[in-house]
């Protein structure tokens, strides 16, 4: 695939990842939209890198990914607190965080 593609390809995964934020309200169609956005930059930035031989571009997404990684465990475990406390997942119901 040429470079041209690659990006193509992934503003379409990233627009489809902003409009999942957009529209959804559930948190964990929400997490899994923030997961489509991040490996779209993930995969434009590889894919620069790819294209201009550079190393440094592939370190720079795998420490993107190790970020993800993180964000996916501290959004899961906001996720069952929500639920055991709020017995709610909509992030319309969680507006109102006060105790």
């Amino acid at each position: 695939m040429t470079l041209e593609r690659l990006l193509l390809l992934s503003f379409v995964v990233f627009s489809i990842g902003l409009f999942g934020v957009l529209a959804r309200r559930h948190i964990v169609a929400l997490l899994l939209s923030l997961e489509l956005m991040f490996n779209s930059v993930n995969l434009a930035i590889l894919s620069v890198a790819w294209a201009h031989g550079w190393l440094a571009g592939v370190v720079l997404v795998l420490f993107g990914i190790a970020i993800t990684v993180a964000e996916v465990a501290v959004g899961l475990s906001l996720f069952l607190l929500a639920e055991r406390i709020r017995k709610t997942t909509r992030t319309d119901d969680l507006s109102m965080l006060k105790g």
